[in-house]
């Protein structure tokens, strides 16, 4: 597919900001979107939440993003006209395309996929050879192992290859703690960068049991932060992993580890950075989600930046946020290889004087692969292409999965499940990762797994009573929006299928979702057992894995139907910007 130039000239843009003046920089056209302004003297790229994407991708950002009290009518919680508007696109660009749901289908046709390892590589030695040596460093936020059939079946080395290719100096980690202490470490000995932690702690027994960590006496498990000299001046990334892992996901594979947010630790490790080291800049890579950056911005001080990740919002300029020490400025990259995040700073002693942030879609039809990388990506999947391109299903809709409440993608899981599996109602993890499909494109395998493919994709039936459905509901629906961030864990609303409900995202914890029905208009019972399948339990299960519960679904001819009885009513949030449609 090929990208019209005249469509490029239309808007498609770089998203750009400082300190002082974050405002846009538009008009850019198709030959000069990547050729950035030289400013200052060091420039730090980010990229986040990939999950292992090797090759170009669709991806539709969601329709439904709300943010409550605060947060409310705020980047990130801004979708289609309220986000162009917000940040000065234009609907008809591709920036449009690449930032918004707004007309996906229509903009697919025109602007193509986006991301790609090869095509980021070319990005990324093209913007480090443009403020020489030593003046750039490359981070990865995280969720950069997982996400692919690919890297499920490596646990993740086929990705710490293309990392040591990339040129990745610094990352932390979420899904990467997924496949296991032993794993993660036996990757770790072949990336080439750092690993950075400064949150995970052994535990009490752990440390006890003279457990492994870097640092013994702290108990901390990973380097917290590393200092790198960019342009003759020193540099702190500090790392924070995903503070919620061991409730996320089954603690079976950190037992030795805890996390969590760590304000505290934190702050005594940049005050060490700025008065011990005497660094002249302090940079957070942080897989906390955006929210609760900008929570933590506000009360941790002397951090002059925060790149941010895990909630996969792509925000264009950063947010400046007021603390006692001063600004804090906080941003957040996207996901799936989709873009690429440029921070140049003007770096004088001990101080950033100021700062330019971009964040560059990365339109796979306007760069051209890098010969290397390619090379790597055909060698690592050439086993596997044969048994996973087989076509399974060919969508009658657009399927994606993005948004805080639904998606097609996962509604057609949820079907596929309650068919194969003979229940009434089904459970889908809110997972953000997962790529989208076009109506009419094939599906195959690979595909399947780019939605499915986790350490432990076990499906379950089990029977729960019409309360403990509602109380599931609940938890989950307090995760997502309680008003303090800092018990938002990650995630979007769990998806059901066969059953409705009202909800309403502002109300008391425990009083959110009400009028829960079965598809066939039945109101639920709560005394009442009914027989319920899901996957992605954090308790162990013995079920097939959900992708042959799924595949077996497609390849029996048959699709998603029309949904009878099956969504969510939302009340009490008119108007709010985070609502585009249902989705």
């Amino acid at each position: 597919m090929a990208i019209r130039r005249r469509d490029f000239l239309k808007g498609a843009g770089l998203a750009a900001a400082t300190i002082g003046l974050p405002r846009l920089a538009r008009g850019a056209d198709a030959a000069s979107i990547y050729d950035l302004e030289r400013f200052g003297n060091a420039r730090i790229l980010h990229i986040t939440d990939t999950h292992a994407q090797l090759n170009p991708v669709y991806f539709r950002e969601p329709s439904v993003n709300i943010g409550i009290g605060e947060m409310a009518g705020r980047p990130p919680h801004l979708v289609g006209r309220a986000f162009l508007e917000r940040f000065g696109i234009r609907s008809d660009s591709a920036d449009a395309y690449a930032f918004t749901c707004f007309e996906f289908e229509k903009s697919a046709g025109r602007f193509g996929k986006l991301g790609g390892f090869a095509h980021l590589k070319t990005l990324v030695d093209r913007l480090r050879a443009d403020v020489g040596e030593r003046r750039s460093l490359l981070v990865d936020g995280g969720d950069l192992w997982q996400g692919t059939g690919l890297a499920n079946l490596m646990q993740g080395r086929d990705m710490v290859e293309v990392a040591n290719l990339l040129g990745i100096e610094a990352m932390t980690g979420h899904w990467e703690f997924t496949y296991g202490e032993q794993t993660l470490r036996d990757n770790l000995e072949r990336f080439k960068g750092e690993f950075l932690a400064q949150n995970v702690f052994l535990t009490e027994e752990a440390a006890f049991n003279d457990a492994p960590a870097f640092d013994k006496a702290t108990g901390r498990v990973f380097k917290p932060s590393v200092i790198k000299e960019l342009g003759g001046h020193r540099i702190a990334i500090v790392g924070q992993a995903f503070p919620y892992t061991p409730i996320a996901h089954p603690r079976r594979f950190t037992p030795d580890w805890s996390f969590g947010i760590r304000e505290e630790e934190l702050q005594k490790h940049v005050d060490a950075l700025r008065g011990t080291d005497k660094v002249d800049a302090v940079v957070l890579l942080s897989h906390n989600g955006m929210d609760v950056d900008l929570k933590l911005a506000s009360r941790v001080t002397g951090i002059d930046v925060i790149l941010g990740g895990h909630s996969h919002d792509a925000v264009p300029q950063p947010m400046p946020v007021k603390n006692a020490g001063g600004t804090t400025l906080v941003t957040n990259a996207g996901s799936n290889g989709k873009f690429l995040g440029v921070l140049d700073l003007a770096l004088d002693t001990g101080k950033v004087s100021d700062a330019r942030y971009r964040l560059l879609p990365v339109y796979s039809e306007l760069l051209k692969p890098d010969p290397a990388m390619a090379e790597l990506i055909g060698r690592v999947r050439a086993p596997h292409v044969a048994d996973w391109s087989e076509k399974i299903a060919t969508p009658d809709r657009l399927l994606y999965r993005r948004g805080n409440f639904s998606g097609p993608m996962d509604e057609l899981i949820c079907t596929a499940l309650r068919t194969e599996l003979d229940t009434e109602i089904a459970l889908s993890p809110g997972f953000r990762w997962g790529v989208t499909a076009l109506s009419g494109q094939a599906m195959t395998m690979e595909d399947l797994l780019a939605e499915t493919a986790i350490t432990y994709p076990e499906t379950y039936v089990q029977e729960m009573t019409g309360a403990q459905i509602k109380d599931l509901l609940e938890d989950v629906c307090d995760n997502l929006f309680n008003a303090d961030p800092y018990y938002q864990q990650g995630g979007d609303m769990v998806r059901a299928g066969g059953l409705s409900y009202t909800c309403t995202p502002d109300a008391a914890i425990g009083s959110r979702i009400s009028e829960l029905k079965l598809g066939s208009g039945k109101a639920l019972n709560a005394s009442h057992r009914y027989k319920v399948a899901g996957w992605a339990s954090v308790n162990g299960q013995q079920g097939a894995p959900v992708w042959d519960v799924v595949g077996k679904y497609l390849r029996s001819g048959r699709m998603m139907p029309e949904r009878l009885g099956s969504g969510v009513t939302l009340k009490g949030v008119e108007g709010n910007p985070g609502i585009a449609g249902l989705g």
